[in-house]
């Protein structure tokens, strides 16, 4: 589904972000990446939503080398992956509701689908009884379940996770897990970057350890190692 073929990433200042990177994530895969600060993490993510472009080397997506694709073309790939962050990038003046309806006017969802599928989504992040809250009136957790919500509500193939349990407690980070392990079973792809040790060793799932933009380890049940 999405393929790294000795990609590398040298940004105007000489430093390197990604050396000689290459890997492949299966359909369905929960794929894990590690490592400190950047180690390249946030800069891989960025290639498959074609936000940063490759010094060398090629990323494909569906078998489609991503950095070829005109705008269009890139409006119309990115439907097909959902993205959630550490900071939740939620719209303040919209409710959980109308968060996630956003999401799927973009996408030029009709009405009818909107109002059948948006409250389906939230009773599967446990928030049925919140679609009316705003932001400020949720926990971090309950955001961070909105923002997953948002992501899955247009059935993309793939999920991709950034640190979305960095602002977390302990139990809020078990329920996301949770709710991300869910999604999986489902049979959507999960790519997550995390620094959390807990997370990884519970999911005991595929886990790529980066260090100085390269993969060092790359382990299909895996540990965190670092």
């Amino acid at each position: 589904m999405i393929y790294f073929d000795k990609v590398s990433k040298v940004y105007s200042d000489k430093s390197v972000a990604l050396s000689d990177v290459t890997f492949g994530v299966k359909p369905k895969e929960f794929v894990s990446i590690v490592g400190h600060s950047g180690a390249g993490k946030t800069t891989l993510l960025r290639m498959i939503l074609a936000e940063e472009k490759p010094t060398n080397g090629s990323v494909f997506f569906q078998s489609v080398n991503i950095h070829s694709l005109h705008k269009r073309q890139i409006v119309y790939m990115r439907r097909k992956i959902g993205a959630i962050f550490q900071d939740f990038k939620l719209l303040p003046n919209k409710t959980a509701f109308e968060n996630i309806a956003f999401a799927m006017e973009a996408a030029g969802r009709p009405d009818e689908d909107i109002q059948a599928d948006v409250p389906h989504v939230l009773q599967l992040v446990d928030l049925g009884d919140k679609m009316g809250k705003f932001p400020h009136e949720m926990s971090g957790g309950e955001k961070q379940r909105v923002a997953i919500a948002r992501a899955i509500v247009n059935q993309p193939d793939v999920i991709i996770a950034d640190e979305p349990t960095g602002n977390l407690d302990p139990v809020n980070t078990y329920e996301i897990v949770q709710i991300l392990k869910k999604i999986n079973d489902l049979g959507t792809t999960i790519i997550l970057t995390t620094h959390n040790k807990g997370v990884i060793d519970s999911l005991g799932r595929r886990v790529i350890t980066m260090e100085n933009g390269k993969i060092v380890r790359d382990d299909h049940e895996g540990r965190y190692v670092l």
